[in-house]
């Protein structure tokens, strides 16, 4: 049995004995007692009924007769919703009220207390592990691919290739690599000349060109003279061993042409970011080379290697006490040293969400009292404040009573 219902219980039986003593002492009115008692009984049967009709009266109509002003909460229940939805919205948790109450909560001191509490505990760290290690294992890597792939595409195809020759340059000076490119390339040359077939290209090439050429007057005579001492053999010798007499000084070192050589070289090195030619084939180069390489199924294979290899790391034996609560407690203290900003970032995004959404208090409060019928509403209001509703009928009838029997002694002392 509810409160309510108990009391109701107790104020009826109030009125009941009211009833029952004025019935019984209306035949015994002939003694001074009696009639003192009767009129206690009396009052109290009367106050006792006026607190019943005006507490029966707030939820329905008295013994089911529509007299006017009764029934208030059913035929006011409009005015009674929005006057709750004022109350809640306005005064109880008005804006300024939880923006108040906002600025007293330390959301980051009590965040890390807690933390502080658990982390060391093997239930927590189990926990943890677990939480961690399904949450990588739930990874759907085939969802996630394409972004990836995407991602990667955009970002290595946006590097900038000018700063990165640049430093490509400035290394290359560094290591003297344009020495060692020059020395190399005249050695591999020298190899190449030496050879008796190169001889023999050379010699023919100059013979051919030899015998094409046109000359005239005097100069036709001595070129005659000259070209039939000429063979293809000797001539190739001849520029064979020229060549390689150059190639050789060129690999001395100071030597002015080979200073020249290189001195060329640092001056195209140094005014790279305005190889324009250059730049747009690196940078040709540079997407043909991403699109090849970045594949769907390499990325695929990557993360899959990368998560079965997070997953060994994180069920370790050792990664909690090494890794993790080291890594957990830096970021702790960090946060610590930080609560004051990041209490207040909290409390702002908090304060713009209730500014936001301030107006669905009261609305949901409508909506909530809307969703009830009548007597389920009537029904929650007796059940929850009517057993102080029901004390009122009692303290009618008591007051009653012994205002009644006040009222007689004076009407008897009077008369």
């Amino acid at each position: 049995m509810s409160k309510s219902k108990g009391s109701k219980r107790i104020a009826t039986y109030s009125l009941i004995f009211m009833a029952a003593g004025f019935l019984a002492t209306t035949p015994f009115q002939d003694s001074v007692w009696i009639s003192l008692i009767h009129g206690g009984f009396e009052a109290g049967l009367v106050g006792g009924l006026a607190d019943w009709f005006a507490v029966t009266a707030l939820f329905r109509h008295p013994l089911g007769i529509p007299i006017p002003h009764t029934a208030l909460l059913p035929n006011n229940r409009q005015r009674l919703t929005e006057g709750l939805v004022s109350v809640v919205r306005n005064e109880w948790l008005s804006k300024e009220s939880i923006q108040n109450k906002l600025k007293d909560i330390p959301f980051i001191d009590r965040l890390v207390g807690i933390i502080n509490k658990e982390i060391h505990k093997e239930s927590f760290k189990t926990r943890l592990i677990h939480i961690v290690t399904n949450a990588i294992k739930n990874i759907e890597i085939e969802k996630i691919t394409p972004f990836i792939k995407k991602q990667l595409i955009f970002t290595l195809s946006r590097v900038d290739v000018v700063p990165t020759l640049q430093t490509v340059r400035d290394q290359f000076i560094l290591d003297k690599m344009d020495q060692k490119a020059l020395d190399y390339a005249l050695a591999k040359t020298e190899v190449w000349l030496k050879s008796k077939q190169t001889e023999m290209k050379l010699g023919k090439i100059s013979m051919n060109a030899i015998n094409t050429m046109e000359v005239s007057g005097l100069r036709k005579f001595a070129f005659k003279s000259i070209k039939t001492l000429l063979t293809a053999e000797n001539l190739g010798q001849m520029i064979q061993g020229l060549l390689l007499r150059v190639l050789r000084n060129l690999q001395i070192e100071g030597n002015p042409n080979r200073l020249a050589i290189l001195a060329f070289i640092h001056r195209e090195l140094e005014d790279i970011e305005n190889q324009t030619n250059l730049i747009s084939t690196v940078e040709k180069w540079r997407d043909e080379l991403f699109e090849g390489w970045v594949s769907d199924d390499m990325i695929t294979d990557k993360l899959g290697q990368l998560k079965e290899k997070l997953v060994t790391i994180v069920e370790h034996p050792g990664f909690m006490e090494s890794k993790a609560i080291p890594m957990l407690e830096k970021g702790l203290n960090h946060l610590s040293e930080k609560s004051s900003e990041v209490n207040n970032w909290i409390q702002q995004q908090i304060i713009l969400l209730v500014e936001e959404n301030h107006s669905k208090i009261g609305d949901l409060v409508r909506e909530n009292l809307n969703k009830l019928d009548n007597d389920t509403l009537i029904d929650l209001v007796e059940n929850n404040i009517g057993k102080d509703l029901q004390w009122i009928r009692v303290n009618g009838a008591f007051c009653g009573f012994v205002i009644g029997i006040l009222l007689t002694g004076m009407k008897l002392v009077i008369g």
